[in-house]
């Protein structure tokens, strides 16, 4: 073969890429439901978030509180500790998690910004508050009960084997309870968690 010759499946690669405008290095953006969108990541994301939260905020709808016929009662939100090795948005689980629950026309919630200002006030830092201190802030706000909550984190990877691809394992586990101010005793815990496992192949792509 010459040389100085292009080979046809070179010129012919050429001409499609100059006929499609090379749409195949261009952005693409789509929107996607973000409670069905695939993950890639065995980390907590945004459909864990939608999803604990609304199966929280169900189960605690399902439960006998407050009684038939009982007033709303009014709830001071402090706050979902974050008990794992990574950030987690702990904020917006709650926001999504109260936000239910405040639409179900069963629980009354006190402003944030009150919330926010008395701890500020006071010097409070929530993630290090006692059971003590959580009560005094709740009573302090006007709310008969405290939401509180807790989110740890499990991981475990695959040691040295002899296969084709290597595996992560992380388990999520997220407590949520609703304390009487005045009695001191737990009205309800709920608890949802969730496993997903991440496979990575040792050869190829």
């Amino acid at each position: 073969m010459n040389k100085r010759t292009v080979p046809c499946t070179m010129i012919m690669f050429t001409a499609v890429l100059l006929t499609s405008g090379c749409s195949a290095f261009r952005q693409s953006v789509s929107s996607e439901d973000p409670r069905t969108a695939s993950t890639l990541t065995a980390k907590f994301d945004q459909r864990d978030l939608l999803q604990m939260a609304e199966q929280l905020a169900g189960d605690i709808l399902a439960h006998p509180f407050p009684p038939a016929g009982a007033p709303a009662p009014i709830v001071a939100s402090l706050g979902i500790n974050n008990n794992t090795r990574t950030h987690l948005d702990v904020v917006s689980l709650e926001d999504t998690l109260t936000t239910q629950l405040l639409n179900s026309g069963r629980m009354q919630f006190v402003n944030t910004a009150r919330r926010d200002d008395l701890l500020k006030e006071q010097g409070y830092q929530l993630a290090n508050a006692t059971e003590a201190s959580r009560v005094q802030i709740g009573s302090q706000l006007g709310a008969r009960y405290m939401l509180t909550g807790a989110i740890t984190e499990l991981g475990a990877k695959t040691g040295k084997q002899v296969r084709a691809s290597k595996q992560e394992d992380v388990y999520y586990q997220l407590t949520l309870e609703i304390t009487d101010l005045e009695t001191g005793l737990i009205v309800l815990r709920k608890q949802r968690d969730r496993l997903r496992r991440k496979s990575t192949p040792i050869f190829g792509w």
